[in-house]
């Protein structure tokens, strides 16, 4: 990773926690932001949600004042998803939020509450289009009129569609200030690379928005050139990796073993945009394991949020971002700016590690005292619950003594006795060490 893409995701790297927001027409049918595509809809079929699109209840204050109580650094909206209806004021089309009963340029009033809010603020934009009539249709693996013969044969000019795609992109990144991060999405079979003009693409982003930190979808997972993994990335190759529903094993690292950023980007429920009949919602205690997860794999966690028709994010989505936002308010330093350990996993939870201060997350009652994995009793210089600052007991007692090489802390008084973790979801031990633990660690997140 070169030392330009480290200035630009430095703060990325220490916010560690993002609020996606899923939202357009496709939450009027409310079963997701694919819809149009399942249901095989045309473009005079997916219309009267274009018509019948009134977010009376939108106030983007609400959303991002939600994601700072959950805890979160920075919030991602789809200006424009694949529908190709935007959330924004392009003068290219008239598909678009001020041409509706809503008649306001949705995405500034978006861009301005993260501002007030000192939000770090990202915009999502689908490179694909199923409204434009020059992207490809018939044949294609997803279009909606993929299996339409009527298309069969259709001349379509793509260079017109690719100056269309450009072009809303440059309203973005000129007409509503600084941004944060941009997310492409995506790239598919042939659709992938130079057949976006990407470098082009990525070369106008970069005249206006020089910081801008971008993801990795401009180009195909299968792409073996100018990877983001390879020592030598393209131009549009992006500035992280950006897995989606799943956690890499050991995190993500290019050619050369060194880390690269990275996010998981994941659903509360089942469905990124919004469904009323899903309510398979993950609890916060998982999630808040997945973030540690992440951040003890080196990534970041972004977390989809779907609002409503009316612009109302769901009760049960509100409810566990409200205890996650709990959780963060009293653990919080044991996430940000946080990466790696240098020590293995333990059994019981994981570590997080900042520096020479190390953050045991414990997600299992431990029998009698807890072993600090990979750390010697000589090491040792504090530990703390983080969540109160009140002293954990050290833990060494009789039956620990045929292992000397680990470190031992007790829940209670009596190091012999088992005790209940104060926090189920992950009771957070904040560990201090001697000085001199921290080369890999550095090595690691420099």
């Amino acid at each position: 990773m070169n030392q330009e893409i480290r200035e630009r995701t430095k703060w990325f790297m220490d916010a560690r926690f993002g609020m996606f927001i899923h939202w357009g027409l496709y939450s009027i049918p409310a079963c997701g932001e694919w819809v149009m595509s399942e249901r095989e809809m045309t473009a005079e079929e997916y219309r009267p949600f274009f018509e019948q699109f009134d977010p009376v209840d939108y106030n983007p204050q609400k959303w991002v004042r939600l994601a700072k109580e959950a805890g979160m650094k920075y919030a991602v909206l789809t200006a424009k998803h694949h529908d190709g209806f935007c959330l924004f004021d392009s003068v290219l089309t008239d598909y678009k939020s001020t041409k509706t009963k809503a008649g306001r340029d949705l995405v500034r009033e978006f861009v301005e509450a993260c501002r007030a809010e000192n939000l770090r603020v990202g915009l999502y934009f689908s490179i694909i289009d199923w409204h434009h009539p020059d992207f490809p249709k018939y044949g294609d693996r997803q279009h909606p009129m993929r299996n339409n013969e009527a298309h069969k044969d259709e001349r379509i000019d793509f260079d017109r569609y690719l100056e269309y795609m450009h072009g809303q992109v440059k309203e973005l990144v000129t007409n509503y200030g600084k941004l944060d991060l941009l997310w492409f999405d995506f790239s598919y079979d042939d659709m992938r690379g130079e057949k976006w003009r990407a470098a082009d693409l990525i070369q106008m982003v970069r005249a206006y928005q020089p910081d801008v930190i971008i993801d990795n979808r401009l180009e195909g997972a299968g792409d073996s050139h100018g990877s983001i993994a390879t020592v030598n990335p393209l131009v549009y190759s992006g500035d992280f990796a950006s897995p989606e529903q799943l956690i890499p094993p050991e995190g993500v690292c290019d050619e050369a073993g060194e880390l690269i950023p990275w996010e998981l980007c994941t659903t509360m429920n089942n469905h990124w945009g919004y469904c009323n009949f899903d309510h398979q919602y993950k609890s916060s205690q998982m999630l808040v394991r997945k973030l540690v997860e992440c951040v003890s794999k080196g990534g970041n966690m972004i977390l989809n949020v779907g609002p409503d028709a009316r612009g109302n994010i769901p009760e049960e989505s509100v409810r566990i971002l409200k205890e996650i936002g709990g959780w963060m308010e009293k653990n919080k330093e044991s996430i940000y700016g946080c990466g790696i350990s240098e020590l293995p996993k333990p059994e019981w939870g994981r570590y997080t590690q900042r520096g020479d201060i190390i953050y045991a997350h414990v997600y299992e009652t431990p029998l009698g005292a807890l072993p600090l994995y990979g750390i010697k009793p000589d090491r040792l210089a504090d530990v703390v619950y983080l969540a109160d600052g009140s002293n954990v007991n050290r833990g060494e007692a009789w039956n620990t003594a045929l292992y000397p090489d680990v470190a031992f802390v007790s829940l209670g008084d009596n190091p012999v006795f088992t005790y209940p973790l104060p926090d189920e979801r992950d009771t957070v031990l904040k560990i201090c060490l001697k000085q001199g633990f921290t080369e890999k660690y550095e090595r690691q997140r420099h």
